[in-house]
């Protein structure tokens, strides 16, 4: 996909694959770090097609973001409007928390070992100039649905639909052919999510749990759905969609059971609003009742931008 014959965009509509692994670093003081990054991010495209030709079918892909703290020092360009560090959202019960981020690596394929493959190379040439933050391993779970039992992303935008939702454009000149990045990783508490019958369940989030059917919203003034409180209308009923590719993660052994929620957005308000909604509450103090079994341990946001700048920021 690209949005011009001189910007060639990043892989932020790649599919939905069987595994994904999601990196965040942190860049090591120094100009000798800041110039060893740029360099690699510069052979992201190379070391994605030496991963991707050992199997064409595997959908293997990769999304860069960069985070708001080193921007200016890892690209030299001007900020795209919106990037900002995540902004903490603090509801009543439950806390949406910020965490550090530097670089973000959205690895993805329907086989594990080319995600890993391409994580030892980008590893190889990153060395001591980053440090790992988190590393989380996703896997496609079923019918894409995550650890609480319900289809996940259905409301993602299909199609022709996709760049408007997720690609900025002209109103943000210098960050065109860019996507907005923001990670959240959520624990649940599934022994106590078990505990409720599958008709409450349901009515937390806001779909029938066998098909993924919608359910009626409340009135208004009682608490809302999750489905309803994701949703960001403006003034004229007009939605704004974001592409989610989260993935289910976990360890059994471990007792940890989680979703890793990636959303890409052109515009970083709208994901803002989504937590402000879930978290504080529509109205306030009414929040989202899935957190009272999922609660967010990291919060981080980036920005992905085009491919064509990725390539040029090779100081050699």
């Amino acid at each position: 996909m690209t949005r011009s014959a001189s910007t060639t965009v990043q892989s932020v509509d790649a599919p939905l694959t069987a595994s994904a692994t999601f990196l965040v670093l942190s860049i090591t003081d120094g100009p000798s770090a800041i110039k060893k990054v740029r360099s690699t991010l510069a052979k992201i495209s190379d070391i994605s097609k030496n991963v991707a030709i050992r199997d064409l079918g595997a959908s293997f892909a990769c999304t860069v973001g960069i985070g708001s703290d080193v921007w200016d020092s890892v690209t030299g360009l001007p900020r795209p409007a919106e990037l900002h560090p995540f902004r903490e959202v603090k509801g009543n019960v439950h806390t949406a928390v910020s965490t550090l981020g530097d670089l973000l690596f959205h690895i993805r394929a329907e086989r594990r070992d080319l995600c890993f493959e391409f994580e030892r190379q980008l590893m190889d040439l990153l060395g001591d100039s980053v440090s790992v933050v988190d590393e989380t391993i996703g896997f496609r779970y079923f019918d894409l649905r995550d650890l609480l039992g319900f289809v996940d992303g259905t409301a993602n935008p299909v199609g022709p639909a996709v760049p408007p939702s997720v690609l900025v454009a002209e109103e943000d000149a210098p960050a065109i052919g860019g996507s907005y990045i923001v990670i959240q990783k959520y624990l649940h508490d599934l022994k106590a999510w078990r505990t409720l019958s599958t008709e409450k369940q349901e009515a937390i989030i806001g779909r029938t749990k066998l098909d993924n059917v919608e359910l009626d919203d409340v009135a208004e003034g009682q608490q809302a759905a999750h489905k309803t409180l994701a949703t960001i209308e403006d003034e004229n009923g007009d939605e704004y969609s974001i592409l989610r590719d989260n993935m289910p993660f976990g360890a059994p052994g471990a007792g940890e059971f989680g979703t890793y929620f990636i959303g890409y957005s052109r515009r970083l308000w709208v994901i803002e609003k989504m937590l402000e909604r879930m978290f504080i509450g529509e109205p306030p103090g009414l929040h989202d009742r899935i957190l009272d079994f999922s609660t967010a341990v990291t919060g981080t946001v980036f920005f992905a931008p085009s491919a064509s700048l990725l390539t040029s920021l090779d100081d050699e």
